[in-house]
């Protein structure tokens, strides 16, 4: 077999690097590197969100060499030049891939964006080839669902039997099988891709012990950490490591992949600097010294942000939103661990007001006081930013996650039991992500519309889906959450009550089952919803993908994972 991992179709494998998403489609040059032709990237689905939902580009402070700046300028001419020539056209759709899997598309919007029209237009004159590989039509379906393009899922037909079963001959085709595996992701309740998946995963699985070191490793990512379900920031930096070990001379190749490390070093000194800011806020609010009992986790909460809202133009956000995050595990610690039933009766009473909370305990009023003050700062922020206030949906976002907290502290309470689905329901709203995604709609300049209203009401699957899948994966037990003494009972607790008959392991089984479907139901939003921008709805899709990092425990009860995504992304990878 030849080597899968080269990418050009010369220099760069189609199945070596992953895609990065619609965040990184931002208006930004490093420092003050003018852009000749499009900052911003040109996407027909979604051009019309950029004027209210990108703020004034970063502007990096690190490097202000004009020799280091005139470079990078350099090299996306270079890129820039390489995607438009006509020579290039055979690699095109292969080059896109990798630039996306690098998280550097977003300098080549306009020129991606034809490429992809392009794609779309002749992909089903390709599938008529009888040369054509599932390598190609495996990745063109990719980039063009990721895109937003109405590609049906039946251009894999061209490569089955007449059992309905893929051909057999594929199975030898380890990078086919990688580009399958991932376009499997992006499923929608498809049958076509169920099939994809199951098969690209048998035979994935098999070929290991026949590749050789480098190639078994790129299978075992490509398994382990699938591309659509995992945080693209890791996933990019991952790749260019391989990119550093198999890259060729010539010049558009390495240009890829001076930009990829100049974007990636960049991008962590900012995150750096931007944690030293968050530490000092938290240091500052003097919280954890009150509320002893608490988690005191500020990197953990600023991972959250992070992951979210990637890219330079969104670092006041982030600070922002960590705050907001930070309240939601210091709230749950008082609900779960120190607050008695009246207690927390109060404090709900009082956070559903607003107002007085001089009959709190004083552990209590030190946190709503605060939260008062957060909140507060968090819409004069949105206010400045895009001239509208929002603290009316903050605060009733804040109501309705102290509710849905108070409910199960009822049934703790009351020792009552509580059917699966009356747990997931509730537990839907007091997982947290409901209050996070509209303080991001508004962080993003969002205004309320019909379409919005779904959002902060929580009935769109862009809150929904991913609240389940951290709500159900969080509860099939791997582990507690470090330091937490709290008990909430679990989906999985209840569904083996409400079916007696049903083992542990089968239950277990059944959540991942709804994992899945949610993924599905995230998909078709994200996908397909047109009214929210992709930069909210990217930020849904990060949310989903952080919950296997955070609550992916091993066998000592750590999180290796989410160790490695610090160590890589943060603090080190250099």
């Amino acid at each position: 077999m030849g080597n899968p991992l080269l990418i050009s179709r010369d220099n760069f494998g189609s199945s070596f690097f992953k895609s990065s998403p619609f965040w990184a489609q931002r208006n930004f040059a490093p420092a003050a590197v003018s852009l000749p032709r499009n900052s911003v990237p040109v996407d027909h689905h979604t051009l019309h969100f950029h004027d209210r939902c990108t703020t004034t580009p970063f502007k990096f402070e690190f490097h202000e060499d004009p020799c280091y700046l005139s470079k990078i300028g350099q090299n996306m001419e270079k890129v820039r030049t390489m995607l438009s020539q006509p020579s290039h056209k055979s690699n095109a759709i292969v080059t896109v891939d990798a630039l996306k899997k690098l998280g550097i598309d977003h300098f080549f919007g306009e020129e991606i964006s034809a490429i992809l029209d392009l794609s779309y237009n002749n992909m089903y004159k390709t599938l008529k080839e009888s040369d054509v590989k599932l390598t190609d039509i495996a990745l063109q379906f990719k980039l063009l669902r990721e895109a937003g393009y109405d590609v049906s899922s039946d251009v894999f037909q061209r490569f089955m039997n007449e059992n309905g079963e893929f051909k057999q001959y594929l199975s030898k085709d380890v990078e086919g099988l990688i580009s399958l595996h991932d376009a499997s992701f992006l499923n929608m309740g498809e049958e076509m891709l169920y099939t994809a998946k199951n098969f690209s995963t048998m035979h994935l699985q098999s070929s290991v012990k026949h590749l050789g070191q480098r190639c078994g490793a790129l299978v075992r990512h490509t398994l382990e950490h699938p591309h659509h379900v995992s945080l693209k920031q890791y996933k990019a930096r991952h790749y260019l490591t391989q990119v550093l070990l198999y890259l060729t001379s010539d010049d558009g190749s390495l240009s890829i992949k001076e930009l990829a490390e100049t974007e990636f070093h960049l991008n962590q000194l900012l995150y750096q600097d931007e944690f030293k800011k968050i530490k000092r806020w938290w240091s500052d609010l003097g919280l954890a010294r009150e509320l002893t009992f608490a988690r005191d986790q500020i990197l953990k909460w600023y991972l959250w942000s992070m992951t979210a809202l990637p890219g330079p133009q969104f670092s006041k956000h982030r600070l922002e939103l960590t705050k907001s995050v930070s309240f939601i595990y210091i709230i749950d610690d008082i609900f779960d661990i120190m607050g008695n039933p009246e207690e927390l009766t109060l404090f709900t009473q009082t956070i559903n007001s607003w107002e007085d909370s001089s009959a709190l305990p004083g552990y209590m009023r030190a946190c709503f006081i605060a939260l008062k003050d957060v909140t507060s700062g968090i819409a004069q922020f949105v206010e400045e930013e895009y001239g509208l206030n929002p603290i009316n949906n903050l605060k009733r976002s804040w109501a309705i996650l102290c509710n849905a907290f108070m409910v199960e502290a009822r049934w703790f309470a009351d020792k009552q039991v509580p059917n699966a689905e009356e747990y997931l329901r509730n537990g839907i709203i007091s997982s947290g992500v409901h209050l996070v995604m509209v303080h991001l709609l508004f962080l993003l300049g969002h205004r309320v519309t019909n379409e919005t209203l779904h959002i902060i009401e929580g009935n769109s699957a862009l809150v929904s889906c991913t609240a389940k899948i951290l709500r159900l994966w969080d509860d099939l037990g791997s582990a507690m959450d470090e330091n937490q003494e709290g008990f909430d009972g679990s989906y999985v607790e209840y569904y083996t009550k409400d079916n007696p008959s049903c083992s542990l392991e089968a239950a277990k089984l059944h959540t991942k089952k709804l994992i899945s479907k949610s993924w599905e139901e995230l998909n078709k939003e994200y996908f397909f919803n047109k009214s929210l921008s992709p930069y909210f709805k990217e930020a849904s899709l990060n949310c989903a993908r952080m919950v296997n990092v955070m609550y992916n425990y091993d066998e000592q009860q750590q999180l290796p994972l989410m160790n490695d995504y610090i160590q890589n992304l943060l603090f080190g990878g250099k």
